[in-house]
């Protein structure tokens, strides 16, 4: 494959491809420049340093990384950190998500350190960078970009994963991260991880941290159990809304099959199941759009029986995107017109779902 910006594939990791003999001259190209530099005696540069919304992840936090992107979306850099010739790439990476002031993470992960990162992620070279939203990767690119490929990844490729993240509802902020001056050992280093984790765990609200703890560790149906307690207690409490329904869609979603799942809505247009794992898909892709209106006009094509399930369903999207979205307004207009049957299924106009 290519080492070019590749466009966004929601539907998953697909990095079958050639070798890319453009990526392998210029890494060959960064190891001269290495070499020369150790060969006058030259003091190497050093790594560029996490902090501000850069993060280091290894085995062991690369799960709770994971269940983050659910809240903001993050681009993962897989590198060797102790080669040089891949600093270039983290450096402008990380000014270019710092720039974006909390609205996106990077995510910096060690080959060499987590090597079933590595082999999970199917990377055929380094580096290799990746999107993630709502736990779901989409390659952008891999092997050592040129200086245009790595400022279109910077400048356009970024800018349209914020976009479509927060389209999906994905529109919340990271934690900034102090940065050490020192160079860190590895001790340090762990100590970083769990000084990002906690930031993240003291801006959630008190009533809410079960919840959030479990959702952390993957356990979504626990999460939206817990959510809906606290929702209990305070119908108002619109962010537990909000994270009860990203809860929901993310427990029914933990390993879908997008094409499986595209194939069988196509197949079978009258089954209410094929329709709502359809656009529960088009929910995590962010075509909100398209989520909506397939329940719609599946309702709409005379399935007055499953009126029940489809409203509940779009009640759960609704409270996913902020209030004022012009999308819900839509919804809302085309459930307005249609026939008297179906005036039951008249949504909120408020977050109080």
């Amino acid at each position: 494959m290519s080492s070019k910006a590749q466009g966004m594939n929601p539907g998953g990791f697909s990095l079958a491809g050639a070798v890319d003999l453009e990526g392998v001259k210029r890494r060959v190209e960064a190891q001269a420049k290495q070499a020369a530099k150790a060969a006058s005696g030259s003091t190497g540069s050093s790594a560029p340093k996490a902090g501000g919304y850069v993060i280091d992840v290894n085995e062991q936090s690369f799960q709770a990384m994971v269940q983050t992107s659910v809240s903001f979306p993050i681009v993962i850099l897989l590198w060797q950190a102790n080669d040089e010739a891949y600093y270039d790439v983290a450096q402008k990476l990380a000014d270019a998500v710092n720039a974006l002031d909390g609205r996106m993470q990077l995510a910096r992960i060690d080959s060499d350190e987590s090597p079933s990162i590595a082999q999970a992620l199917q990377a055929q070279q380094l580096p290799a960078i990746y999107g993630l939203i709502g736990g779901r990767p989409m390659p952008i690119a891999q092997g050592l970009p040129s200086d245009e490929e790595l400022q279109q990844i910077c400048g356009t490729i970024l800018p349209q994963l914020v976009q479509v993240a927060e389209r999906s509802g994905v529109a919340g902020t990271a934690p900034f991260v102090e940065s050490s001056v020192e160079k860190k050992s590895e001790t340090s280093k762990d100590a970083d991880q769990d000084s990002s984790e906690n930031n993240s765990v003291e801006s959630v609200p008190p009533a809410h941290e079960q919840a959030h703890s479990l959702a952390m560790k993957g356990d979504y149906e626990g999460a939206a159990r817990e959510y809906a307690k606290v929702m209990e207690a305070d119908p108002h409490d619109v962010l537990a809304s909000r994270e009860h329904a990203k809860a929901l869609l993310l427990s029914r979603n933990t390993n879908t099959d997008v094409a499986a799942v595209r194939k069988a809505a196509g197949d079978n247009k009258d089954d209410l199941d094929s329709q709502l794992a359809v656009a529960d898909v088009d929910m995590i892709d962010g075509h909100i759009d398209d989520a909506f209106g397939r329940l719609l006009d599946f309702l709409a094509s005379g399935h007055k029986s499953d009126a029940d399930a489809i409203r509940s369903r779009m009640l759960e999207y609704f409270a996913i995107l902020p209030a004022d979205d012009a999308r819900l307004a839509r919804a809302r207009r085309r459930l307005a017109i249609l026939p008297v049957s179906y005036t039951h299924l008249t949504l909120p106009t408020n977050r109080e779902v």
